[in-house]
């Protein structure tokens, strides 16, 4: 579908800001990778072949019995036993030496018997972001070739946390500032587009609500009802509509006794259609420009709330939770270069994006 000649100029205009281009090409590849964390960071195979079928443990429970083991529980494949049945296709000898018999299999021979190899591919990192890391030490252990930023106090992979909690706090930020974006916009057009005592009454009503403690009714309500990720997801769009009403509702106020608004409504045109079609691409620059600052501060709400312990469920991979884990671990320097790096790029990247939408939507700047 072709752009119209308005939407080009803004595309344009936002390829010319090499600073937003480039972000947006940094944070798209970073945001990708993140997307398919389960094939760069995951404690289960991608694929396996076992006796000339194919297995994607990756999307699939499959018990161990599957592979010719003893329990229906799902099959732990780093288990050497589990790893050598895998391999021999089976063998019973597997519970004696599974580690030779892993040996013995290069040549397709197990004690004169032969096998159909299997094979196993896993993961650039064979780690999720709640597997325990065999290796010894006492937590948290520095960076080596096993585990490239380290672990954390519980021997959790740092570089899978990362993987996995990137890609929870962007959908995080995403979901939150579009609603309270759709949320914030509507009220504004409605203050400022029918003022007098609509926009006195809206007016009250968003002081009072912008005094509330964000933070303690959270942590009331997980209190009372317990941790959840729609949980939090919904108070915080609950509290963030406020911060788009104002600058909205000032565009609506200046623009709503303009030429072009009195000549649609003597043409009959619905207050509606008024507010969405004509009135509202003009208040855009302004939507934008606020966009940064409440995309920065749901990332930064979300730090704080994992760093006090009242954000995602405990079982949830958390930038702020490896925040907490640097404060508590001084002696492990990594956690607090990975976590600052972290935060450092992802806010950097999303407000330079903005920025650069905010200005290709301006008509009064022209990039060359």
């Amino acid at each position: 579908m072709a752009l119209s000649p308005l939407n080009q100029r803004r595309w344009r205009n936002f390829r010319s800001n090499k600073r937003a281009y480039w972000s947006m090409v940094v944070f798209s590849i970073l945001f990708g990778l993140s997307l398919c964390a389960e094939f760069i960071a995951y404690d289960k195979p991608i694929l396996v072949r076992y006796n000339n079928s194919f297995y994607t443990p990756i999307w699939n429970f499959y018990p161990e019995t599957e592979f010719g083991g003893d329990f229906q529980t799902e099959a732990v494949y780093r288990d050497p036993e589990v790893e050598c049945l895998i391999v021999s296709g089976g063998l019973d000898i597997c519970f004696d030496d599974p580690e030779g018999v892993i040996e013995d299999s290069a040549d397709g021979v197990v004690d004169g018997e032969a096998i159909t190899k299997g094979w196993t591919i896993w993961p650039l990192i064979p780690y999720s972001f709640n597997t325990a890391v065999e290796r010894p030490g006492a937590a948290p252990l520095p960076p080596n070739a096993q585990n490239w930023l380290g672990t954390d106090g519980t021997k959790r992979d740092v570089l899978a946390r990362v993987i996995h909690g990137f890609r929870l706090s962007v959908f995080f930020t995403l979901i939150v500032t579009g609603a309270a974006t759709v949320i914030g916009v509507i009220a504004g057009a409605v203050q400022g587009f029918f003022g007098g005592l609509t926009d006195l009454i809206f007016q009250r009503v968003i002081e009072v609500w912008s005094a509330i403690p964000v933070i303690y009714v959270i942590i009331i309500m997980f209190a009372i009802l317990g941790r959840s990720f729609w949980l939090l997801v919904g108070l915080l769009v609950l509290f963030s509509w406020t911060g788009l009403v104002g600058v909205v509702r000032a565009e609506f106020l200046r623009a709503r006794n303009l030429e072009y608004v009195r000549a649609a409504r003597a043409l009959g045109v619905g207050n509606v259609t008024i507010m969405f079609r004509h009135m509202l691409p003009n208040a855009m620059v302004a939507t934008l420009t606020m966009l940064p600052f409440i995309i920065t501060g749901t990332i930064s709400t979300l730090a704080i709330l994992d760093f006090l312990g009242f954000g995602l469920p405990s079982s949830a991979p958390s930038l702020g939770e490896l925040t907490l884990q640097a404060k508590q671990n001084l002696q492990a320097p990594w956690l607090a270069f990975t976590a600052f790096g972290t935060f450092a790029l992802m806010l950097s990247l999303l407000v330079f994006i903005f920025e650069g939408i905010r200005d290709a939507f301006d008509p009064r700047k022209t990039f060359q």
